[in-house]
């Protein structure tokens, strides 16, 4: 009898201690789960800036794992956060690498801040001809178009001739014009950067990422870019012909999409570019993307970078935007 009393004692023990150790994992469960990263607090894009959790903020869309990157195609890239002057991912960002039809923007930028009317008509002659792969033009010799016009299609389109002829109608000539694109070069601090041509069509039109992204700002700044280089489509009367043209970018026409200004380039030894500045998130972004292997490649890469960013405000909050070298 002794002996059954002193059994029953501690197996009434082993039970107590039994009971508490289950407590112990409730009570540790319970805090795990309003411990969990999915209760944190993040910041409301709210001006005010409240802090609301999780469940109230977004709460339509779902839960995002964190990206350390956006996985980017493009071999030389740069995403810059304009609204708060903060770089968010660099690839080769200080590399100088031909930029094929991004010169254009340059050119349109430089053309405008002369001044020269842009209702003036503006033949194509023989001289703005040019040969080689990538030199194709619908505007054919003898068309009269408006130095506007010209812009518009230099800054949509793949249009060499019109870049051309603008600078062969640039006061002083096409010498004076690359002159002037690479003194506006050295005033925005693009340091790598170097123009031979209005095009693009010479792979020594080079510059890095960095010296892009000054070059995508100070366009922004002219609204005549805004609005040319971001229309879908445009038309020419060319004599008794109309001729239709539509934006290199397909991003301009997609309604989901709030591109500010844009180009894009491409000759074989630059690969496929883009260049633009947009509104994501409420934030201006400036994406340059340099070197895209494939035609769909750099339009592919602009949206991961969107959905990278969209991403990574959404599960940690803006500090983890950080610079990706």
């Amino acid at each position: 009898m002794l002996c059954y009393s002193h059994q029953g004692k501690v197996s009434r023990k082993a039970l107590q201690s039994m009971n508490r150790g289950h407590v112990l994992l409730m009570l540790a469960a319970t805090y795990l789960l309003f411990a969990s990263p999915v209760s944190r607090a993040v910041v409301s894009s709210d001006p005010a800036g409240a802090i609301l959790p999780h469940h109230a903020a977004r709460s339509h869309r779902p839960l995002l794992a964190p990206l350390d990157e956006p996985g980017l195609r493009s071999s030389a890239a740069l995403v810059l956060d304009a609204t708060h002057a903060s770089v968010l991912y660099s690839r080769r960002a200080d590399v100088a690498l031909p930029i094929a039809s991004i010169t254009k923007l340059m050119t349109a930028l430089v053309v405008l801040e002369a001044g020269q009317p842009l209702e003036e008509m503006i033949e194509i002659t023989p001289d703005d001809r040019s040969s080689g792969k990538g030199a194709h033009s619908r505007l054919a010799m003898g068309a009269t178009l408006s130095r506007g016009d010209l812009i518009h299609l230099a800054l949509m389109a793949y249009e060499n001739r019109a870049s051309h002829a603008l600078g062969r109608t640039f006061p002083g000539g096409l010498p004076a014009l690359v002159l002037a694109m690479n003194a506006k070069a050295t005033a925005l601090g693009m340091t790598s950067a170097r123009f031979v041509d209005p095009s693009g069509l010479s792979s020594e039109n080079v510059a890095s990422p960095a010296d892009l992204s000054k070059l995508v700002v100070a366009a922004s700044n002219d609204p005549t870019i805004r609005e040319y280089s971001t229309d879908g489509r445009y038309a020419v009367q060319v004599g008794r012909r109309t001729l239709g043209f539509r934006n290199t970018n397909s991003l301009v026409s997609n309604p989901a999409w709030n591109i500010v200004v844009q180009k894009t380039g491409y000759i074989a030894e630059a690969g496929r570019c883009l260049v633009m500045q947009a509104v994501i998130e409420d934030r201006t972004v400036v994406i340059v993307l340099l070197n895209s292997f494939g035609k769909y490649t750099r339009v592919a890469d602009a949206r991961r970078i969107r959905k990278w960013i969209e991403a990574k405000l959404f599960e940690h909050g803006p500090s983890t935007l950080a610079s990706k070298t």
